[in-house]
């Protein structure tokens, strides 16, 4: 006989309800039965009726408190295996809560679980009353004469238990899974905490990822169309220098196209190195960032004190940081003559100073470039500082944590 999916799916919820709320009526009422015995036993000894009941009760509390670690585990197992709902291990910090829901919640749910799991035989027993109903001896049911018509109604009161114990245990159910996870959970603060380390340590695996991209496009174009431009420049230089015997429209392309690709060159290495500059990884950051000193457009004085190298992306961050701070100063700083760098590891913190003696006026809430600066320092946890008043001078502070 083949059964209707609907009808089939029908019955897996009820054995999967009924199987979660049986299950649930030992868990639940076993504290409620040690706290009535803890109580009994309180009050054995206000009565003076029983001089061992103070052994018996410490023994007693004992067990209760043992009790209320070890079931909440259990009733998250029940929770995963039979519902498929996931409850958070709630931690240590607010014990008073699984100890509330036990003696509490707990002993109401139970109750209730026994309830409609005793519906469940109580139906059956009812609706089969005009069955068993003939094994009555034959001459009761000659003296009772109506006996058949009242069990069909009890019959019908039986199955009318049956069809309401889906509905009952699916209610139950929902409310459990309501109610519980709250009590036996992590707190609305717990929560958000794990979920600010989750964001942490996401956000710090994107900055990894991208930095690592960086790497990987710095060594392609260095190894693929660099070394592709070097060569062609390398070529039309020879041919410059054999090919004397051209006409001078010829020649005149040829210097043309040398002086295009080493021109190429030239922004492409700028370009790889504002990707990522291989000296960063070879040498730290104290070499990078005199390497750009030395580059920058205006006259830089460069003081760095960094007696260990730091993480890989922390350094990323610190050399585009001043790279692009050295880069504003030279576009937009007006009057400006000279910068200041100075890149200090205090503890568990690089700090960066750049300055600048131009006229200020700079407003970080305006430049899309000062804006990227600050969400850029901000990626890796660290705190973003400028002062620019108006006649100057510009000063940039920025902090940054480094795992030791």
């Amino acid at each position: 006989m083949k059964i209707r999916p609907r009808l089939r799916r029908a019955l897996t919820r009820l054995t999967r309800d009924t199987s979660f709320l049986a299950l649930g009526v030992p868990l639940h009422l076993l504290m409620g039965f040690l706290l009535f015995v803890d109580f009994g036993l309180v009050w054995e000894i206000v009565a003076g009726n029983d001089s061992s009941a103070p052994y018996v009760l410490s023994l007693a509390l004992v067990l209760t408190a043992v009790c209320v670690p070890a079931l909440t585990p259990a009733q998250r197992w029940r929770f995963r295996r039979l519902l498929g709902v996931d409850i958070p291990r709630p931690g240590l910090r607010r014990p008073w809560r699984q100890f509330a829901y036990h003696s509490l919640a707990g002993t109401l749910f139970g109750t209730l679980e026994a309830v409609v799991a005793a519906l469940i035989p109580a139906g059956l027993a009812l609706s089969l009353t005009t069955v068993w109903v003939y094994a009555i001896p034959w001459k009761w049911r000659l003296k009772h004469p109506e006996y058949a018509t009242q069990a069909a109604y009890i019959s019908v009161v039986g199955l009318l238990v049956l069809a309401a114990v889906p509905y009952l245990a699916a209610a139950l159910v929902r409310w459990e899974t309501q109610v519980v996870p709250t009590l036996l959970g992590r707190s609305r603060e717990e929560d958000l905490a794990r979920r600010v380390e989750d964001l942490t340590e996401s956000r710090a695996g994107a900055v990894d990822a991208a930095d690592a991209e960086r790497r990987r496009i710095e060594r392609d174009l260095h190894d693929g169309a660099q070394q592709r431009l070097v060569s062609l420049a390398l070529n039309l230089g020879i041919a410059k220098a054999t090919l004397v015997d051209l006409p001078p429209e010829a020649r005149e392309v040829i210097d043309a196209a040398h002086r295009e690709a080493k021109e190429a060159i030239e922004e492409l290495s700028s370009l790889v190195r504002g990707l990522h500059p291989a000296v960063l990884d070879e040498l730290g950051l104290d070499a990078a960032l005199s390497g750009l000193a030395a580059r920058a457009p205006l006259p830089v004085r460069l003081r760095a004190d960094l007696p260990r190298r730091i993480a890989p992306a922390v350094e990323a961050v610190a050399y585009f940081v001043v790279s692009e701070a050295l880069t504003n100063v030279a576009k937009h700083a007006r009057e400006a003559t000279r910068a200041d760098v100075t890149v200090t590891l205090l503890g568990g913190i690089l700090r960066m100073v750049i300055a600048d003696d131009g006229l200020g006026g700079a407003d970080p809430g305006r430049g899309s470039g000062l804006t990227g600066l600050a969400q850029r320092v901000r990626s890796v946890d660290g705190t973003f500082r400028m002062s620019s008043p108006v006649g100057g001078p510009t000063m940039m502070s920025v902090d940054l944590p480094c795992q030791n």
